[in-house]
């Protein structure tokens, strides 16, 4: 029978994680949360400004890149990056993604061809691309590794009066459908692969519903724990150490809610507001 040894080691010592979108809200806060557990850090963004900031909040173990994630060689030299400064690579963490409406994305007879297009993009074709070189490094390496990336309770749970960007939601459900192939056909190498699925949470780009009285008066039905709230970057950051550390040794093809209830909460809105808002934005 398999005994949990205690220690009181850090929870990723000696751990080197790659960070997609790392350099703002959700990423940010995971970021710290891994230095603070002993991992080193490489985190990107595409925002210079952001990376700039970050550069100065995550410190000396921490290397910060700027690139754009739904470019096929951004992940790839990320983990070049955490090898060469670092001497290995553990762990990869996708939190890059964001809404697509203001290019078209919405509800379905309403979508433009731009708008699947970019939104697609930017939340799935950037997580094929950063699973696909962390899984491929690890291969090379023999060494086994976790993935983790950032779904949204939208892939699976949708809210269609208040949060109505069909291909947002599309995209979340279908980096369900890639992280348990994927973890189901690479366990045999120790390769780990899980999600993450959190509600609304208070990020830059959710500033939109985050100020709108309505959608904050519906969270507090949809999301009743701790008060019925917008749920914070920091309310991730156990979970994520957990799934990226070895504690998570023995679970792969995982979908975590930590949505506040959302899943599980029938939620409360006024059936005659506009349906123009979503988690993403």
């Amino acid at each position: 029978m398999f005994k949990q040894s205690v220690t009181n080691h850090p929870r990723l010592n000696g751990k080197v994680i790659v960070v997609i979108g790392g350099t703002t809200g959700i990423g940010l806060s995971a970021g710290k949360a891994f230095l603070d557990a002993g991992a080193r850090i490489v985190a990107i963004g595409r925002n210079i400004v952001n990376v700039k900031a970050a550069r100065s909040a995550l410190g000396s173990n921490a290397r910060v890149m700027s690139g754009d994630a739904s470019m096929p060689e951004t992940a790839q030299l990320a983990i070049k990056e955490a090898l060469n400064e670092f001497g290995s690579f553990h762990g990869l963490y996708h939190v890059a993604g964001g809404s697509g409406r203001r290019k078209g994305d919405g509800p379905l007879h309403e979508v433009t061809d731009e708008g699947w297009k970019y939104t697609i993009d930017l939340n799935l074709t950037s997580v094929f691309y950063s699973n696909r070189a962390a899984i491929r490094q690890f291969l090379i390496q023999k060494s086994g590794g976790s993935i983790l990336n950032l779904g949204s309770v939208l892939g699976y749970s949708p809210s269609s009066h208040n949060f109505a960007t069909h291909t947002y939601a599309a995209a979340k459900a279908a980096i369900i459908g890639l992280t348990k192939t994927a973890a189901s056909y690479y366990a045999k190498e120790n390769i780990r692969v899980n999600v993450l699925a959190p509600a609304l949470v208070e990020t830059p780009m959710a500033q939109r519903a985050v100020n709108d009285e309505s959608i904050i008066a519906y969270i507090r039905t949809k999301q009743p724990l701790d008060g019925g709230r917008v749920g914070q970057p920091q309310d991730l950051d156990s979970a994520a150490v957990y799934f990226l550390s070895d504690e998570s040794r023995f679970a792969t093809g995982q979908v975590l809610a930590v949505d506040g209830g959302w899943s599980v909460s029938e939620g409360q809105s006024n059936p005659t507001g506009p349906p123009d808002h979503h988690i993403a934005e």
